[in-house]
């Protein structure tokens, strides 16, 4: 392992949270890999990211880099806090903080103080040809687009050839489309670099273009560590399920049969479920499946119908929020040449690849 979070907890004084900022968080990062942290707003990962720079105190727990404790809280009255200065990290900030008298060049050199300046001549053209911008060593910050300020940004936090490399939202400044697009170009750029990075976003798009595996915080604990495949087919809590992706929860039951359980929904039954629960996991079996809206296909020829409340253009197609007559709200991604009317009943099926079931909530349990 090369970045090792040990049940890291931080409390600022002071605070009315009956919960704190970060909340026991374990995980780590192999080297050369993108970890990116998601979730609400106040969820704590931009917290989390100051304490492994150093810019915050953990009061619980260990923060090392290579077998290096950079912080640790687990030893009474002895606590250890590297200074940030001294850790070798990195950080790109989401206005990107460059120097708006320096030039491209200065800026980039602005943390090579010590290379000799031939040396630093030619770690700055190196930095520069890394992400795609050679030639623009005299420009100034105002005379770069926003994409060209970001990956300047990203060469300057380079150039030390830092241990690990820290991004606190470096793409919220920019527009959907650039965003996407400069998350691909960085992952890029960080493996030829063979950089090992923790991005924090709160978009989940950005999120799977850039990292390895992919943390989802919840009021300051870390729900999941876990790829992006897993965090969308396999969610491991009820929160992840319901902020990754879309979808929603529907009443369903787990019933043995003689040819094995089945989970029985609204919709019909769900039989391809080798990896949920056996009946008896539940009060009676009775339990919410999760059907996400690339479960649910649109067939005319099925008997089940669903009348459309809303329905989203995305282009290639439509997001229908579905209503059955029984009451219950599904969502479905239909393609957009089928172009149905609000009020219409159309017909759907279950077309469910990995069944994620989770206990009924309760009145109590949703406030």
């Amino acid at each position: 392992m090369f970045l090792e979070l040990d049940h890291v907890t931080i409390r600022y004084p002071g605070s009315q949270s009956v919960h704190p900022a970060v909340d026991h968080v374990s995980l780590t990062l192999q080297p050369g890999d993108i970890g990116v942290l998601i979730g609400p707003s106040g969820c704590g990962k931009t917290s989390l990211l100051r304490a492994i720079a150093g810019l915050e105190h953990i009061h619980a727990g260990r923060v090392g880099i290579a077998g290096q404790a950079l912080s640790d809280a687990s030893q009474p009255g002895r606590p250890v806090h590297v200074p940030p200065e001294r850790r070798q990290i990195g950080m790109v900030f989401q206005d990107y903080a460059l120097f708006p008298h320096l030039n491209v060049h200065d800026n980039v050199a602005f943390g090579l103080p010590k290379l000799a300046r031939a040396e630093r001549v030619q770690r700055v053209a190196q930095m520069l040809e890394l992400v795609g911008l050679g030639g623009l060593e005299q420009r100034l910050p105002h005379q770069l687009s926003g994409g060209q300020q970001q990956r300047i940004a990203l060469a300057r936090a380079l150039a030390p050839q830092p241990r690990l490399l820290l991004l606190d939202e470096p793409f919220s400044n920019l527009d959907v489309e650039l965003r996407e697009r400069l998350a691909h170009e960085v992952r890029t750029i960080l493996k030829q670099a063979a950089t090992t990075a923790l991005f924090v976003t709160h978009d989940q798009m950005e999120a799977f273009a850039v990292g390895d595996a992919i943390g989802v915080m919840h009021r300051g604990r870390l729900e999941q560590w876990d790829n992006a495949y897993h965090l969308y087919h396999r969610p491991a809590t009820r929160f992840v399920a319901d902020f990754i992706g879309h979808g929603v929860f529907t009443p369903a039951q787990i019933v043995a049969t003689p040819a094995g359980p089945v989970v029985r929904t609204p919709l019909g039954d769900l039989n391809d479920i080798e990896e949920c629960p056996l009946p008896s996991a539940y009060p009676d079996g009775e339990c919410e499946v999760l059907l996400r809206a690339d479960d649910i296909v649109h067939d005319d020829a099925s008997p089940v119908k669903a009348r459309i409340e809303r329905k989203a253009f995305r282009g290639s197609e439509f997001l229908y929020t579905l209503r059955l007559a029984s009451g219950q709200q599904v969502l479905a991604h239909v393609p957009s040449h089928h172009d149905h009317a609000l009020g219409e009943w159309i017909g759907i099926r279950p077309e469910v690849d990995h069944v994620v079931t989770f206990p009924r909530e309760t009145a109590v349990s949703r406030t």
